[in-house]
């Protein structure tokens, strides 16, 4: 099993932006992805170590036993004394899901984007779909259905604002005004100390160290603390995404954590994070449910001259896709063509979680 640790990342005060490919400066994510928490991570491991340290623990990566693995960050919202993580609904139904089921709830069902971990565990590692939950989402609408699941309170976890912006043109000196968006998680005033707030909601993901190795977990939250000061996300010129992590989830999971980890009688696997592999059997694509996501971007490097370059794109599975068998992943490499310096890669490793689902129902296979 190796160790797991869960990682609460505190950002108080401090927006975030979290582009993704598609989607516009104009928007953002309330949160990161796996691959691109890899490569924050990594490029702040190369900034306080040689080029060769980082070229041997990026082969290691390359490797089929990984250093580590990373799920994707993911909501967590405390409120009323209890912090409730929020974990991507799979996307196969649990166990008790009918075909009636199906017909009747296929709209809410499937609105249901993200679970709160008792729900999550009870759905998929527990009794399953019951009666109690068709009362719950047998409601007279959608919103009353989410409200009645108790899943109304993700969105209550962050804001997202839009912040105006302007451009100059370097040849015509024209200004063109747009908006960029900015996530902002929930937070207060510190009862206790008035001139300190408290994060009420932030991002948190899961890392897995399939070999115990205190060394090497020492290290992995150096390089965290160091990516803090930095900031994730895009905007960090403007001090966007700078976060605090929480030291006191990182100690020990909590138990319901500790059971959903240890749970041994799943027969699938639901994503925890993005996976890609260098080929893929038939085998492990059989009675799958799954999403894909192209993944791109921009990378910058001085043997371009300060000059932006796009990363080559890839085809990723995205969190909450299910498969039969457990899902390993690779690096994918995603080096320009006319770039020479040095390999970009982009991480396809995956983390996921044991799960019983119902097998009878339609396909959720898309795009996202």
């Amino acid at each position: 099993m190796g160790v797991w640790r869960l990682v609460r990342l505190q950002f108080g005060r401090c927006p975030a932006h979290f582009g993704e490919l598609g989607i516009g400066m104009e928007a953002s994510s309330e949160r990161m992805r796996s691959d691109s928490l890899f490569s924050a991570w990594l490029s702040a491991y190369a900034r306080l170590q040689s080029k060769e340290t980082v070229s041997a623990l990026i082969d290691q990566f390359k490797s089929e036993s990984p250093p580590f693995q990373l799920s994707s960050t993911f909501i967590y919202h405390s409120y009323n004394n209890e912090c409730v993580y929020y974990l991507p609904r799979p996307l196969k139904p649990p166990l008790g899901f009918s075909h009636d089921d199906q017909v009747k709830f296929n709209k809410p069902f499937k609105a249901l984007k993200y679970l709160p971990l008792s729900i999550w565990q009870r759905w998929y590692q527990g009794k399953g779909f019951t009666e109690s939950d068709r009362q719950e989402l047998s409601g007279n609408s959608q919103h009353k259905a989410l409200a009645n699941a108790g899943l109304f309170n993700y969105d209550d976890a962050y804001k997202i604002h839009q912040v105006p912006r302007s451009s100059i043109d370097r040849t015509t000196r024209a200004t063109n005004l747009y908006h960029t968006g900015f996530v902002q998680y929930h937070w207060q005033p510190n009862p206790a100390a008035p001139d300190r707030i408290e994060s009420l909601s932030g991002l948190y993901f899961l890392v897995h160290f399939p070999s115990p190795d205190p060394e090497l977990e020492q290290l992995f939250f150096k390089v965290l603390n160091f990516l803090g000061s930095e900031g994730i996300g895009g905007e960090r010129s403007s001090g966007a995404g700078q976060f605090h992590v929480d030291l006191n989830a990182t100690r020990e999971l909590p138990t319901q954590w500790q059971q959903v980890i240890d749970y041994a009688a799943g027969q699938s696997y639901s994503l925890l994070s993005l996976f890609w592999q260098k080929s893929l059997s038939t085998e492990m694509l059989h009675n799958a449910s799954y999403s894909l996501q192209e993944r791109g971007g921009w990378i910058t490097s001085p043997a371009s001259d300060g000059r932006q370059q796009r990363r080559k794109s890839v085809q990723m599975f995205t969190e909450g896709s299910v498969f039969q068998r457990l899902p390993v992943g690779h690096l994918a490499d995603v080096t320009p063509t006319e770039f020479t310096d040095h390999s970009i890669y982009r991480s396809g490793i995956s983390l996921s979680l044991p799960l019983n689902v119902q097998e009878n129902h339609e396909q959720e296979n898309g795009n996202d």
